[in-house]
């Protein structure tokens, strides 16, 4: 039981620690007098035998100390003793303290905040069963030039059947539907998926209330049955478990209501409402079709299974499809696979690394203005610590008392940092539009182990090379300083330069890297979509259920809706499409030109599609470059004529004239027909980010039920548009109260949704990088400053021998900037690499565009000479005979 006495010794050491203290004062006592009683004894007098037994005995003060080295908890009193003389040395100077914590805060901050971010969203695994057995399955073509394409159904159930590797597979695509309004409440689109009956038990989903699909639920002619989302349940049934088993009317038609998806499910997207079985909301001739790329595909491995011998199956698989079918249309010649993590996060993996990346080197520079302040802290201090070198304190000791400073800093930094973090956290996840997975993002235990290791390091950084300079082996030559010597510690002075130059090349890394993110994103907001963006509204609906099955319908809604927005005051045109330019790439279609040879067996050629009506063009200002537009009277069954852009016409009809050639393509059934192409229109993008591709617009007026029932509708005004939003819903209502309508936004609002993500990273990075450079301004303004302040008896003795004040302040001015021009060469060289790493991100800018450097150049030199200017100035204004007299 020898551990269990020593465990109570320790623990009495420890909580009764005054207790032990006076009796050892006690005993120490007690000898010493029974010393004394003895030489009194031997003759003594009182006095001599005092002075005998404290030389027989030794210093009690000394043996006092000794002994309490011995105790366990020693370091814990020598710990709290730094502790009160840094809290008393931060005391004695308010505004050094308050600076530093400051700029260490906003460091750790916002370290802790994109790294709270990127652990929940990029590394913390998914919320499913077993997630690292999750793939994201993808086609990919012969030549290699795509290995991502969206998988048909036809190809998914040959390998559901044939397939060994996998545990099990799902497929879903997104859909949507408008949902009848009831009990007084408005219809709404509501957005959804469609999915298989396996996907919910692939990811090892359990349902909150009732239950998922079963194999039973996905077949063609199977009772409707639907699964909706948390959020949706919440929202528009209050969470009423009654509704399960319930219908509710989608597209006019009566679902089932069969389950309730836990609150955590947002996959793949939270804006997805409900789900509904795939074969069900899939038409008969798409679920056979090897050709029809709808589908995205998830798949379990079989434990043992590697991902590489499962795909290899797979793709044996889909090559055998690629022979057979290749020469009727784009088939997939193998098959790829990527985590499904990697999939959910694609978008913002480099945004998020690239910004944490940001904070990394904000906080390093706080560090390194830290050390500075430090550095020029410990110069004021250099008698003091000297005196108490002299006096015996080891350098140990006296490092550790500059450690314990720079800690406490640090420390109080990391505490504020925290509640900064916290903001900043609610902050990056309610402002980042499309962030992934953002409600998994909050601050936990490991948060708080990472917020506290990097406060440490922090503080170890910012301390170690301060402490090591004040206690180095020549800190006793200050007790000869006197006012007549002249310059003083170039040690310290070098140090602080390079310092200096080291915060400065991170500074230059960061506004470089800044600078290259906000051109490409002023290049992306300034792309021309080739249409009109100004004044221009733009709404959805969908012509989905029992009441547009005909295309007499379709068309009937179509032109009365136009007919009634024209009329309306202020509307100065108005026109249909099914997606405008900038809104996303929609769809596209596998063509041939009849009038030229056939192309060699298993190569196909394709264009994006629009259905537009004729009046369009006009209202979204897309020119026409030849022919015409379309006719009112090319519709229903008369639609066999197309326009193509000019791109199309560019690519595939060199040397001929399009006007009155003709495209063969699958509009009215997947074997096509012949249209005639009657014009020939100006090139538009389908997003700010992609490049321009071939584009076919069809009648909108044909009717077709699957091809036109999605029409967005398009008014263009003379004036600020969007008052009429309201208007044109009312119109819509009159002609059908159920029918939704749904993404109303301008123009120039789907411009600004393309280019958040880039505006938003963009303009974090920069402020990163400002704060950064104002960091770099102050450290070299403190620099110059000290280093005059140092150097002030030298100065004046220049001056009394004859030197011009305009001499005096260029050599202060030099003196300043040569660590601003040292840091500048490495920070430029350091982009160099550090650009090439940001390459993915950039649109129409090149990593080492040369503005960019040449801005970041002229930016840092003016705010380096601002920062060495007014320690010049005073400098050259110095009285000799006060400096002389300085001591």
């Amino acid at each position: 039981m020898r551990w269990l006495h020593k465990l109570l010794m320790q623990a009495n050491m420890l909580f009764r620690r005054d207790q032990a203290d006076a009796r050892l004062n006690e005993e120490l006592q007690f000898h010493l007098d029974h010393q004394i009683a003895e030489n009194i004894a031997s003759g003594m007098s009182a006095e001599e035998a005092r002075r005998a037994a404290l030389r027989s005995f030794g210093n009690p003060t000394t043996l006092r100390d000794q002994s309490r080295e011995s105790w366990s908890w020693s370091w814990l009193e020598q710990l709290w003793r730094d502790i009160r003389i840094g809290i008393r040395t931060l005391a004695r100077t308010p505004g050094f303290a308050i600076i530093s914590i400051l700029v260490i805060a906003i460091g750790i901050g916002a370290n802790v905040a994109l790294f709270t971010v990127v652990r929940s969203v990029l590394l913390r695994p998914l919320p499913f069963k077993d997630p690292n057995s999750l793939l994201s399955l993808y086609g990919e073509d012969d030549r290699g030039h795509n290995k991502d394409w969206a998988i048909p159904p036809g190809d998914f159930y040959d390998w559901q059947k044939q397939a060994h590797g996998l545990e099990q597979m799902a497929i879903w695509r997104w859909s949507g539907f408008n949902m009848s309004g009831d009990k007084n409440e408005l219809p709404e689109f509501l957005d959804a998926g469609s999915g298989s009956w396996s996907l919910f038990s692939t990811l090892g989903i359990q349902p909150t209330l009732g239950r998922v699909f079963t194999a039973e639920d996905d077949r063609p002619g199977a009772n409707l049955t639907v699964v909706l989302s948390w959020s949706f349940f919440k929202r528009r049934f209050n969470a009423d478990p009654s509704i399960v088993g319930k219908t509710i009317r989608l597209n006019a038609r009566p679902y089932t209501v069969i389950g309730v998806l836990p609150s955590w499910f947002t996959y793949p997207d939270p804006q997805i409402q409900l789900w509904v079985p795939f074969q069900i909301d899939t038409g008969l001739e798409s679920l056979r079709s090897h050709y029809n790329h709808i589908g995205n595909v998830v798949a379990r491995l079989k434990p043992g299974i590697s991902a590489e011998r499962a795909m290899q199956e797979i793709s044996a698989l889909q090559h055998q499809t690629h022979l057979r079918l290749q020469a009727n249309g784009p088939v997939a010649d193998g098959v790829n696979a990527r985590p499904l993590i990697d999939d959910v996060v694609s978008d913002v993996k480099t945004p998020l690394y690239v910004l944490l990346a940001a904070v990394g080197c904000l906080l390093l520079i706080a560090c390194l203005n830290l050390s500075n302040l430090l550095v020029a802290r410990a110069a004021t201090r250099r008698k003091e610590i000297a005196i108490r070198a002299a006096l015996g304190s080891s350098r140990l000791r006296l490092c550790r008392e500059q450690m314990t400073e720079s800690l406490l800093i640090c420390l109080i930094g990391g505490i504020l940092g925290l509640f900064i973090a916290f903001s900043a956290t609610h902050w990056l996840t309610t402002h980042w539009a499309d962030m992934p997975r953002a409600d998994s993002v909050h601050l936990d235990a490991f948060v708080v182990a990472f917020a506290i290791g990097i406060t440490f390091l922090a503080g170890i950084l910012a301390g170690v090379l301060p402490a090591l300079s004040a206690t180095g082996g020549g800190m006793l030559t200050a007790l000869q300083d006197a006012s007549r010597t002249i310059g003083g510690s170039t040690s310290r002075a070098s140090l602080r330069r390079m310092l200096l130059t080291v915060e400065i090349a991170l500074t230059v890394i960061l506004l470089v890297g800044a600078g290259l993110l906000f051109k490409s994103f002023l290049r992306l907001r300034a792309v021309d979509l080739g249409c009109t963006t100004s004044n221009v509204l733009t709404m959805k609906y969908f012509l989905h259920d029992t009441n547009y099955t005909k295309p007499e319908q379709i068309v009937s809604f179509d032109t009365q809706l136009l007919e009634r927005v024209r009329n309306l005051p202020g509307v100065t045109a108005a026109g249909l499409t099914t997606v405008v330019p900038g809104d996303g790439y929609y769809g596209d279609k596998m063509f041939t030109i009849p009038e030229h040879p056939p192309l060699p067996s298993g190569q196909h050629v394709f264009a994006l599609y629009r259905a537009v009506d004729p009046g369009y063009f006009s209202a979204i200002g897309i020119p026409l470059i030849r022919g015409r537009f379309f006719s009112d009277d090319e519709r229903m069954d008369r639609d066999r004529y197309v326009i193509v852009s000019q791109k199309l016409a560019r690519d595939f009809f060199q040397h001929d004239d399009p006007i009155g050639k003709h495209l063969h393509l699958p509009w009215r059934s997947e074997k096509g027909e012949d249209y005639e192409i009657v014009g020939v229109v100006g090139d538009t993008l389908y997003t700010v980010k992609d490049e321009l591709r071939p584009m076919i617009y069809l009648p909108m007026l044909s009717g077709i039920p699957s091809m036109t029932s999605d029409a967005m509708l398009v008014v263009r005004s003379n004036r600020d548009v969007l008052p009429l939003s309201i208007p044109i819903q009312k119109q819509i209502a009159a002609l059908d109260p159920d029918l939704p309508v749904t993404r109303v936004r301008t123009m120039d609002q789907i411009v600004g949704e393309s280019t958040t993500d880039a505006n938003f990273s963009a303009t974090l990075v920069l402020a990163f990088a400002v704060l950064s450079l104002v960091l770099a301004g102050v450290g070299l303004y403190g620099v110059l400053a000290y280093l005059v302040t140092q150097r002030t008896t030298e100065i004046g003795i220049r001056i009394a021998l004859g030197a011009q004040r305009e001499q005096v302040m260029g050599l202060v001015l030099l003196d300043g900037l040569r660590p601003a021009l040292a840091g500048l060469l490495a920070g430029v060289a350091g982009s160099f690499g550090a650009a090439q790493l940001i390459r993915s991100v950039l649109f129409g800018t090149s990593p080492l565009d040369a503005s960019v450097f040449v801005s970041v150049i002229a930016t840092l030199l003016l705010v380096a000479a601002a920062a060495c200017a007014l320690p010049a100035w005073r400098a050259s204004r110095l009285d000799p005979m006060q400096a002389l007299r300085t001591e």
